[in-house]
């Protein structure tokens, strides 16, 4: 049974999430990331939304987003991964659903909510194993969030907002990583890293 959306309304925040059909990569290089990331810039504008935290993973994606308009948010994920199911079809000769079913997507309930998603977001690269620092995982909007990269895909007004610096961000992050149950190397690499 397919699950129910949320109202759309202006000034709410949603997550919205999907994964590749039997959890294949959906994307396979960095031109297929980029190719989403491109399609992000473009759609945010025109449906007027504000990417808050997001991470493109090899095979699923997580966007926090805050709808600013009238535009209802959920139209990002179709509007992007439509597109993008065509181009990928077409590069690699694929055929059949790329994704495991439609997107979901959940309403931000409350501002603890709200900020716990955001370090969930960036700190998925590591829970997954593929860095030990958020900061070496290109497809995401934490180094914007750190000051350590230019970008359109975050809001430096919500950042501040909310984290004073960007080492209080970090630490808010850093502390969840090292409550989670991750290899021991990671665990040291958080343990001993200093901003």
């Amino acid at each position: 049974m397919p699950q129910a959306r949320p109202e759309y309304a202006a000034g709410n925040y949603y997550h919205f999430y999907n994964r590749g059909a039997h959890r294949v990569s959906i994307f396979r290089g960095e031109k297929d990331y980029l190719r989403v990331l491109g399609l992000m810039k473009k759609y945010v504008r025109q449906f007027q939304l504000t990417i808050i935290a997001y991470v493109l993973m090899p095979n699923h994606y997580h966007f926090l987003v805050r709808q600013d308009g009238e535009f209802p948010a959920g139209s990002l994920p179709q509007y992007i991964f439509n597109s993008y199911s065509k181009y990928f079809n077409h590069r690699y000769e694929h055929s059949g659903t790329l994704f495991e079913g439609h997107y979901r997507v959940k309403i931000i309930q409350n501002e603890a909510h709200l900020l716990h998603l955001c370090r969930y977001i960036h700190g998925n690269p590591v829970k997954d194993g593929l860095v030990a620092d958020p900061s070496d995982w290109a497809y995401s909007n934490y180094l914007e969030w750190m000051g350590e990269r230019d970008g359109k895909l975050y809001s430096p007004e919500f950042v501040r907002e909310y984290f004073t610096f960007p080492a209080d961000y970090q630490d808010f992050l850093f502390d969840d990583l090292r409550g989670r149950d991750l290899p021991d190397d990671i665990k040291r690499y958080l343990d001993n890293f200093e901003m």
